[in-house]
C-alpha cells in the first residue's frame, strides 16, 4: 500500500533517469514527452516526421535523433522544424551517453537562438537544465558551475513561467552534492511570500528524498510553520517515509495540537504507513477521541482496518460500542471486514443478528459477512431464523452476491415457498439475474403456468 501512495506521490513531481528509460515515466511536468501527431501532411519533411515520432514511441533513441536531426538539416523551412530540435535532443538524452547529451546540449541551444518562438521551448528550457545536472554529476566543471549558479538563483525571486527550469536546477545540485543543495532549499523553504509557493511545494519532495542528519527536522519545521496548506500537508506525507521515533513523535504532536482537518487526515496517514506499535497506538487513542472531528476519526478507524493484527481487531471490536454515531460504526464494521483471521467473520454475524442494534447497522454488518469468507451455511440457516423482514430482503441480496450452489438453492427455496409475497418477488429477481440454469428454468415455469 505504502508503495501505492509513493508512485502517485512521485507522478506529482521530478523523476526520472538518463538512459532507456520508458518515454512515459518519469519525466518533469515541464517537459514534453510525446510528440504531437503529424499535422503538416503537404509539408515536404511530413513522412520523415512520421518515421521519427515512429521511431521515438518504440524507444529507438539512435533512429529517431537520427531523423529529427534530418528533419531540420534538409527541410530548413519545414513546419516541423523548429520542434527538431528539441526531439533530436530527447531522444539524445534518452540514449545517455556522455557525447549525447553534450549534442543534445547543442541542438537546444541552437534552437533558442533560431526560434525562440518554438513550440517547445518551454520544455527545451527544463531539459537544458537536467542535462546540465547529468553531464555536472559526471564531472563536467563548467556545467557543475552552471547548476550550483542556478539552483542558487532559484531560491530567489517569484517564481513564473520557468518554475520547472527552477526546480530542474534545484533537483540537479541535489543529485550533484546533497549538502550544498540542503541549504539552498532551506532558504526556499524559509520564504513566506505567496509567489513561492510552488517552490516551497516542490523543495518539500526534494528534502524528502535526501536521508540527512537535518531531513528530519525541515520536513518537521515546514509542516508546522509553513503557511500553505499544500506545503504543510506534504511535509506530513514525507514524514511517514522516514519511519523514525521522532517523526512518530512529530507527528503525534501535529495530530494533537493542529485544528487543520485535511492536515490531521494527512498525519493519520502518515501514521498508518510507519512500521510501529506507538504509531499505532496513536491512531487508537485518536479513533476514540471524542472532542475530535469523525472525519478525521473515520480515517483512523479506515487505516487501523489496513493493517490486519490482533490488537487493531480487538480494539475495533471493543469500540464499536462505545462510538456515539451510525457514521463511525459503519467504518468500523468495514474496516474489520477487511481483516483476514480475527474473527471478524464471527462478530460481524453476531452484530447482524443482535436485535438491540439499529437496523441498518445490522443489515452493513450482514453485507459485510457476505463478503468475507462466512460459511455460506450459516447465512442460509439464519433466514429460517429471522423475523425481520428488512433483514431477509439483505440475506436475499447477499444470496444474490455469493454465486455459489447452496446460495442459489436457497433463492430458488425463496422463490417457491416464501409467503410474504415482496420477499418472493426480491428472490425472483435476483434468480433472473443468476446463470444458474435452474433458475432459467423455474422463471420459465412461471411464466407458463
Amino acid at each position: 500500500m505504502r508503495n501505492a501512495y509513493l508512485s502517485a506521490a512521485l507522478l506529482l513531481v521530478l523523476g526520472g533517469a538518463v538512459g532507456g528509460t520508458s518515454s512515459s515515466a518519469a519525466v518533469s511536468q515541464g517537459q514534453a514527452s510525446v510528440v504531437p501527431a503529424p499535422w503538416a501532411v503537404e509539408d515536404p519533411a511530413d513522412s520523415l516526421y512520421r518515421a521519427a515520432r515512429d521511431a521515438l514511441n518504440r524507444n529507438d533513441y539512435t533512429r529517431a535523433a537520427d531523423l529529427f536531426r534530418k528533419i531540420r538539416d534538409t527541410y530548413p523551412k519545414s513546419q516541423y522544424t523548429p520542434d527538431a530540435y528539441y526531439w533530436e535532443a530527447f531522444a539524445l538524452y534518452r540514449r545517455g551517453g556522455t557525447s549525447d547529451l553534450n549534442t543534445a546540449l547543442a541542438s537546444l541551444e541552437q534552437q533558442e537562438k533560431k526560434y525562440p518562438k518554438a513550440a517547445t521551448r518551454g520544455d527545451a528550457r527544463s531539459l537544458t537544465t537536467r542535462i546540465r545536472s547529468e553531464l555536472a554529476k559526471r564531472g563536467d566543471p563548467d556545467q557543475r558551475f552552471r547548476v550550483d549558479s542556478e539552483a542558487k538563483a532559484a531560491a530567489q525571486g517569484c517564481p513564473d513561467d520557468e518554475d520547472d527550469v527552477r526546480i530542474e536546477a534545484l533537483n540537479g545540485l541535489l543529485q550533484m552534492d546533497a549538502d550544498r543543495a540542503m541549504p539552498i532549499l532551506k532558504k526556499v523553504l524559509a520564504r513566506r511570500d505567496a509567489c513561492s509557493e510552488v517552490l516551497r511545494r516542490k523543495a518539500v519532495f526534494l528534502v524528502s528524498q535526501k536521508r540527512s542528519a537535518e531531513t528530519e527536522s525541515i520536513l518537521l519545521s515546514a509542516a508546522r510553520t509553513d503557511p500553505d496548506d499544500e506545503v504543510r500537508q506534504q511535509a506530513v506525507f514525507w514524514l511517514s517515509q522516514v519511519g523514525s521515533e521522532t517523526a512518530v513523535s512529530a507527528l503525534d504532536s501535529i495530530l494533537r495540537t493542529s485544528r487543520d482537518p485535511e492536515l490531521q487526515k494527512k498525519a493519520i496517514f502518515a501514521l498508518s504507513q510507519m512500521d510501529s506499535p506507538r504509531a499505532s497506538s496513536i491512531i487508537r487513542s485518536y479513533a476514540e477521541r471524542s472532542d475530535a472531528s469523525s472525519e478525521v476519526r473515520e480515517q483512523a478507524i479506515f487505516w487501523l482496518g489496513q493493517h490486519d493484527s490482533p490488537e487493531n481487531a480487538a480494539y475495533l471490536k471493543s469500540l464499536y460500542k462505545r462510538l456515539p454515531s451510525e457514521e463511525l460504526k459503519e467504518k468500523v464494521i468495514f474496516s474489520l471486514s477487511q481483516m483476514e483471521g480475527q474473527g471478524s467473520g464471527k462478530w460481524l454475524m453476531d452484530l447482524a443478528t443482535d436485535e438491540t442494534e439499529p437496523i441498518e447497522m445490522r443489515k452493513k454488518a450482514l453485507f459485510w459477512a457476505g463478503q468475507t469468507g462466512t460459511a455460506t451455511t450459516d447465512l442460509v440457516n439464519l433466514y429460517g431464523r429471522t423475523r425481520n423482514s428488512e433483514i431477509k430482503e439483505q440475506l436475499i441480496f447477499v444470496y444474490s452476491q455469493r454465486g455459489d450452489k447452496a446460495s442459489a438453492d436457497k433463492l430458488l427455496d425463496i422463490a417457491k415457498n416464501e409467503p410474504e409475497k415482496e420477499l418472493k418477488k426480491k428472490a425472483i429477481f435476483w434468480l433472473s439475474q443468476s446463470d444458474d440454469p435452474r433458475a432459467a428454468d423455474y422463471l420459465q415455469s412461471i411464466i407458463e403456468q
